[in-house]
């Protein structure tokens, strides 16, 4: 299958490391140009430096704080690009039982992850609309299927950003722009290393007995890498998933439970 995004505009957020880099890494080597979004313009300068570019493509950057949705929004417009494809993708709230969060961090969470996807969407759905071409695809979690433990903060907002993009997928359909959830399961990046040390240091239990329950949770008995997330990712954004909205995909190697 050929998934040829050449001519394509892609936004991704949150492309400095593990998934969002990862799908940049992907879109681009399907033709894509690319646009990286994140708030460390050092990073930034170092991955677009990565990127395949087949001698015509035009990747770039912008740099954004994702705690800031209008600053995030505004950035996105100042483009002047017509995207036909945006990631939403951002760093997961910080860990804990729920019964222990502050409500400023729900707060917080909720700015980050649904206000600022929110915003950035409203900012290229007028010109998705124009081509009658539009992928938007949220990295969540799993946690929309199954909660996680240890993830109270996290599993609410990740099920307000699976309902909105639903919304958002009803809505969009008719001008052929699709809106999809990609749901990784325990992927080896650098938020998954912060979770092991945090479970570690609860539990008393050494960073590798941690690290092989949670990869034996799944049938695969691994971690998932970020290039296999971000191979879905890019098949919805391509022309081939044109009939697939408003779904969530999980990539876990089967470890939540449910359909």
């Amino acid at each position: 299958m050929k998934l040829n995004l050449n001519n394509k505009n892609a936004l991704v957020c949150g492309s400095t490391a593990g998934i969002g880099k990862a799908a940049a890494i992907g879109l681009a080597q399907e033709g894509a140009n690319v646009t990286l979004a994140a708030r460390t313009e050092e990073k930034l300068k170092a991955v677009l430096a990565e990127l395949p570019n087949n001698g015509s493509q035009n990747h770039s950057y912008i740099v954004a704080d994702f705690t800031n949705p209008q600053q995030v929004a505004s950035a996105v417009l100042a483009t002047k690009n017509n995207y036909h494809i945006l990631i939403n993708n951002t760093g997961g709230p910080p860990g804990g039982p729920i019964v222990d969060a502050e409500v400023d961090a729900f707060a917080k969470a909720f700015t980050q992850h649904l206000q600022t996807n929110h915003l950035v969407s409203q900012a290229v759905i007028p010109g998705m609309k124009k081509q009658g071409y539009g992928r938007i695809i949220n990295v969540i979690s799993t946690s929309v299927k199954q909660p996680l433990d240890g993830l109270g903060v996290s599993n609410t907002i990740r099920g307000a950003v699976a309902n909105w993009s639903k919304t958002m997928a009803n809505e969009l359909g008719q001008y052929g722009i699709t809106v999809n959830n990609v749901l990784p399961g325990a992927t080896a990046t650098g938020r998954l290393s912060e979770i092991i040390e945090n479970k570690a240091k609860k539990s008393g239990k050494t960073i590798e007995e941690v690290s092989k329950a949670m990869a034996n949770a799944s049938p695969a008995k691994r971690f998932a890498q970020p290039e296999e997330v971000a191979n879905a990712i890019v098949f919805l954004a391509s022309e081939a998933a044109s009939f697939i909205n408003g779904i969530n995909v999980p990539v876990d190697g089967g470890r939540t439970k449910s359909l």
